[in-house]
């Protein structure tokens, strides 16, 4: 397959300033939290084709912020994330299937040690030099899992039926990477 019009081959960096790792979960029920990961570090790894390409990811569990002190710091802790024990997840990219700007990476994510395949469905949003000189690419993706099948399993039971918070999880990205000859 080929490579989307743009990208040169190298290694492109993350761009954390202008990139978002987010989540959404059902709440009680009725609502949804959503929040971010604010430290990550990704690379985007463009080969010959796209058989050829990766990208890799580490995001700090600690990093974890849903704008609530408590519900972050519960989040953090034993109960889910244990970054004590857990100081990362991670993604690695097996393959890509797709053409023009939309694309399906499928991947392993690895939470608390468990490591799942997931597929994220992810849009290719063009490339752009911008006001400095850097060659800019942007990617929008979005993927569902269960929490439980990474060992995420607490939960509290609601008093009028049903759980405090939902299994599925949605992880929302928005990526930008700087070209190698920007570096």
């Amino acid at each position: 397959m080929a490579i989307p019009t743009g990208l040169t081959q190298g290694t492109w960096n993350f761009d954390g300033s202008h990139s978002e790792v987010g989540f959404s979960v059902r709440h009680a029920g009725i609502s949804k939290v959503r929040g971010n990961f604010d430290t990550v570090d990704a690379a985007l790894q463009i080969g010959s084709s796209l058989e050829d390409s990766k990208v890799t990811a580490t995001i700090k569990t600690a990093s974890f912020n849903s704008n609530d002190e408590n519900r972050d710091a519960h989040v953090r802790g034993e109960d889910f994330f244990d970054v004590e024990q857990f100081p990362e997840m991670t993604f690695e990219s097996k393959r890509v299937e797709g053409a023009g700007e939309t694309y399906k990476l499928i991947g392993d994510l690895t939470i608390r040690g468990i490591t799942k395949e997931v597929v994220i469905d992810t849009e290719f949003n063009g490339v752009a030099v911008d006001p400095f000189g850097a060659t800019r690419a942007g990617f929008s993706g979005q993927t569902v899992i269960s929490r439980k099948e990474f060992g995420l399993t607490w939960n509290a039971a609601l008093e009028a039926g049903g759980v405090l918070v939902g299994d599925k999880v949605t992880i929302n990205l928005d990526a930008a990477f700087v070209a190698p000859s920007a570096n």
